[in-house]
């Protein structure tokens, strides 16, 4: 079954089919919010607290307005900014990142190197820059996609995305050409 047959099925009351689209998105949504929580257990919280609003507000969705999975990315990111409204932790919203290393990065040495190091770059950009490259790098979406989850218009996106790189490549030719590499 498609998903977008899923999504009429749960709109018109059969909400068992959300189950297919939770499996679709799960894993995602939960690393999207992992990247702003650096806390598995927030995460995996608030991942159930999105899947659980989106599953209430199915009604709602409007295909011609954005794509189940944009839709659902926005709940999640406002889920995130209203647990730190809520929880007024010390650490700022903004500057709260990580990036998804994959499960055998601690036996290869060199790639776990290349990764702090960007790491350490990205410490150094703007909360916006940081999550459009995230975004765009290591979550793989489209700029129409980080355009509509950041509300920036897409060639905004394209172009801090751009000059990000272009001042990645002044900074740091090695991890601008790491950051290429992972991207296509």
């Amino acid at each position: 079954m498609s998903e977008q047959t899923a999504i009429i099925q749960c709109i018109s009351g059969n909400v068992s089919e959300f189950a297919k689209l939770y499996e679709a998105y799960v894993q995602p949504v939960y690393r999207f919010i992992y990247y702003k929580t650096h806390h598995r257990e927030t995460a995996e919280d608030i991942t159930s607290a999105t899947f659980m609003k989106a599953l209430e507000k199915i009604q709602t969705f409007n295909p011609n307005k954005a794509s189940f999975k944009t839709w659902l990315y926005q709940i999640a990111r406002n889920n995130v900014i209203d647990h730190y409204r809520s929880h007024k932790e010390s650490m700022d919203i903004e500057d709260v990142w990580d990036i998804n290393t994959g499960e055998n990065i601690e036996t290869d040495t060199d790639t776990k190197m290349k990764l702090d190091s960007v790491r350490e770059y990205l410490k150094k950009l703007k909360p916006e820059q940081r999550e459009i490259v995230v975004l765009r790098v290591w979550d793989g979406r489209s700029f129409q996609e980080i355009a509509e989850i950041t509300g920036k218009t897409e060639a905004s996106c394209k172009m801090m995305f751009k000059r990000t790189v272009d001042k990645l490549r002044g900074d740091m030719a090695v991890l601008a050409l790491l950051i290429y590499f992972i991207n296509n």
